[in-house]
C-alpha cells in the first residue's frame, strides 16, 4: 500500500509529521536574529572600547592624540615610571648634547619621549616622532 502525501497547515505537502521546510526556514531566521544580536553586541562593545580609549587621553601628562596605540601605552609605561621616580637610563635615555637638560628616551626606532631634567625630578614633555625629533632640536 503506497504512502500517502498529506498537505500541512503551511500549504505544503509531505510525509512527516512536520513541515520540513518551514522548520528550515525558522531555524534561518531564529540564526539570523541571533547573529543580528551578536553584532549590534560587538558593535557596542567596540563603541565603549573607543569612548573609553577617548577618555583616557585626558589624564595624560603630555598629549598622545594621533599617535598608534602600542606607543601611547609605551609611553604611558614610561612616563608612570619615571614619575615614580625611575632612573631615565634604564630605557635607554640620553641626554642632549646642546641642552644637557633635555633627555631624550627612545619608545621606538620611530618615536622619542623627550624630557626636560628640572635638577630634583624628570618631567616629561612631549612625544616626537623620527621625522620631527630628527627635523628640529627639541626645546623644553
Amino acid at each position: 500500500m503506497p504512502r500517502r502525501r498529506k498537505q500541512f497547515p503551511c500549504g505544503h505537502q509531505g510525509y512527516g509529521r512536520v513541515c520540513h521546510y518551514c522548520v528550515q526556514l525558522e531555524q534561518a531566521k531564529a540564526l539570523e536574529a541571533l547573529q543580528q544580536e551578536q553584532a549590534r553586541r560587538a558593535e557596542e562593545q567596540a563603541r565603549l572600547a573607543r569612548q573609553e580609549w577617548e577618555a583616557s587621553f585626558a589624564t595624560d601628562v603630555v598629549e598622545l592624540k594621533g599617535l598608534p596605540k602600542w606607543i601611547v601605552l609605551k609611553a604611558r609605561q614610561v612616563i608612570a615610571e619615571l614619575l615614580a621616580g625611575a632612573d631615565y637610563r634604564q630605557f635607554k635615555g640620553k641626554r642632549l648634547h646642546h641642552d644637557r637638560r633635555i633627555i631624550s628616551i627612545p619608545l621606538s626606532y620611530d618615536y622619542r619621549l623627550i624630557c626636560y631634567d628640572t635638577g630634583d625630578r624628570i618631567e616629561p614633555r612631549s612625544v616626537l616622532s623620527h621625522e620631527a625629533y630628527n627635523v628640529k632640536k627639541p626645546l623644553a
